[in-house]
């Protein structure tokens, strides 16, 4: 039988469930809710293994045995040792085709099948690894470790690689991942098939093979786009909004990999300045003229995007960052300081639950100017924090400004967890060895900026010289800030 009509077979058979009439099942999350509240897990979600040996599906379930047998034969076939790398790749693409029309409990069976039925033989990996033990510290060592190392690859490795072998294998296999993060929680079940992922993208989507493009107002329309789709920090609202962050005194890079040329993996949009900006509104502004290169000596990253869900966990940012800086290094000599305009997540969140601690540690002046400041003396935590929502309005000398400064100082400066900064855009900017430079009143006044952060701001700055001593820092449990910070720490 040739190529196109095995893929033709392969998927009429898979696209052919023998299921009675269409029902709305509940989602994953919901039986495995339901499973949890009676007791009865085990019974309301069976494993592929009993499921394939099965006669009678169960109502929740979206493939009858004997379909699920067949999806089975279809992806054994993929890794079939008999059949060649491009063969393996055809296979796998005809089955990415029966995916693409599945619904979404239909796709979750073959995460399943895929997580489930291609496991390493444990009795293998137990004989390599007791020969393993036996052989350390004698001239077989290296053989055993070798022989054990191969015993622990699971088939399920083999199958990702030849999904990844067809030409849009890459973006599919990206595409299913994202498609399964959001049930992990749920169904433990599919950690094995999601930790095999990451472990392959880390590899395949490694820095050192991608490529570093300039996106600029000449570059295709679909890309630009695509920068509106997946911009995360600061929405854009419009061409106009997008032709302003692509303008003379800007630039945006992206990180690009050859299987997904069309599409970046992430992005940073820097404005090139003669100072440390401390406001996102200008930088916004549509109808601002374009600042004078020729003046330039600060470039400002004030918003860095990752585009792809499915690469959760696979980090090149900070290769990002550090590659911009060089080539905006070559591109103008001129240029000193590089730091961030960056959001502040997690902070009022953080505070909501944090105030009454904080005000307790205010001495008896300022908790008295504070409470004056709020009309009700002594004052609570829900009386200052209901005056913070309204930060736009305090005047510069209010106490409670003073108070919020202190908390952003606080939660910025020496908040950890598992010694790691609190905040997750300070621990990716103070991961890559920036420090907290400044805080900035009032830094982005928009509804989100207020809803997240009391519109604060931060600058984190890169000293190039010192990148490695503040990393050293951090590994000691030890957020680097500058004496501004410091000063505010009550």
């Amino acid at each position: 039988m040739n190529t196109p009509d095995w893929i033709t077979r392969s998927v009429a058979i898979l696209r052919s469930p023998e299921k009675p009439e269409p029902k709305k099942a509940p989602a994953p999350a919901e039986r495995a809710q339901a499973a949890t509240k009676s007791g009865a897990g085990a019974a309301a979600l069976r494993s592929t293994r009993e499921r394939l040996n099965a006669t009678l599906r169960h109502k929740e379930e979206a493939l009858s045995p004997r379909v699920l047998r067949r999806t089975l034969e279809e992806l054994k076939a993929i890794v079939d040792p008999q059949v060649s790398e491009v063969e393996g790749g055809r296979r796998a693409m005809g089955v990415a085709g029966w995916y693409a029309n599945a619904s979404l409990d239909e796709r979750r069976d073959m995460w399943l099948l895929m997580s489930e039925q291609f496991v390493a033989d444990a009795a293998k990996v137990k004989l390599a690894q007791t020969q393993f033990a036996a052989a350390v510290g004698t001239p077989d060592e290296a053989v055993a470790e070798v022989r054990y190392r191969r015993a622990t690859v699971s088939p399920r490795r083999r199958l990702l690689q030849r999904f990844s072998a067809f030409p849009e294998g890459f973006r599919f296999l990206v595409n299913l991942r994202a498609d399964l993060l959001p049930h992990l929680k749920a169904d433990k079940r599919l950690q094995a098939l999601d930790v095999e992922m990451e472990y392959m993208f880390s590899t395949w989507f490694d820095v050192g093979f991608l490529d570093l493009r300039r996106i600029s107002w000449d570059s295709p329309a679909s890309l630009i786009e695509k920068l509106i789709k997946y911009e995360a920090v600061h929405d854009i609202k419009s061409w106009a909004d997008v032709k302003n962050r692509l303008d003379s005194d800007r630039r945006c890079y992206g990180f690009f990999h050859p299987r997904m040329p069309d599409e970046p993996l992430i992005f940073v949009e820097v404005a090139l300045m003669d100072d440390m900006a401390d406001n996102i509104m200008p930088l916004l502004d549509e109808s601002a003229a374009p600042a004078d290169l020729k003046k330039a000596t600060t470039a400002i990253f004030y918003s860095i995007s990752n585009t792809q869900t499915g690469l959760r966990g696979v980090s090149f940012g900070d290769s990002l960052i550090k590659r911009v800086v060089e080539t905006l290094h070559e591109e103008f000599p001129r240029l000193k300081n590089f730091a961030t305009l960056s959001p502040i997540p997690g902070f009022r969140s953080w505070l909501g639950k944090n105030a009454a601690t904080l005000l307790a540690q205010l001495d008896e002046k300022e908790f008295t100017l504070l409470g004056r400041a709020v009309g009700f003396e002594p004052p609570t935590a829900q009386h200052f924090l209901t005056a913070a929502d309204n930060a736009l309005a305090l005047n510069e000398k209010s106490a409670v400004r003073r108070v919020l400064l202190h908390g952003a100082a606080q939660y910025l400066g020496r908040e950890l967890d598992d010694g790691k900064p609190l905040d997750p855009v300070a621990r990716f900017h103070l991961g890559n060895g920036a420090r907290v430079e400044r805080i900035n009143w009032g830094g982005d006044p928009s509804p989100k900026g207020l809803k997240q952060s009391c519109g604060l701001m931060v600058n984190y700055l890169y000293d190039l010289k010192r990148l490695d001593k503040h990393r050293a820092l951090l590994a000691q449990g030890k957020i680097p800030v500058s004496g501004a910070i410091e000063d505010l720490y009550i």
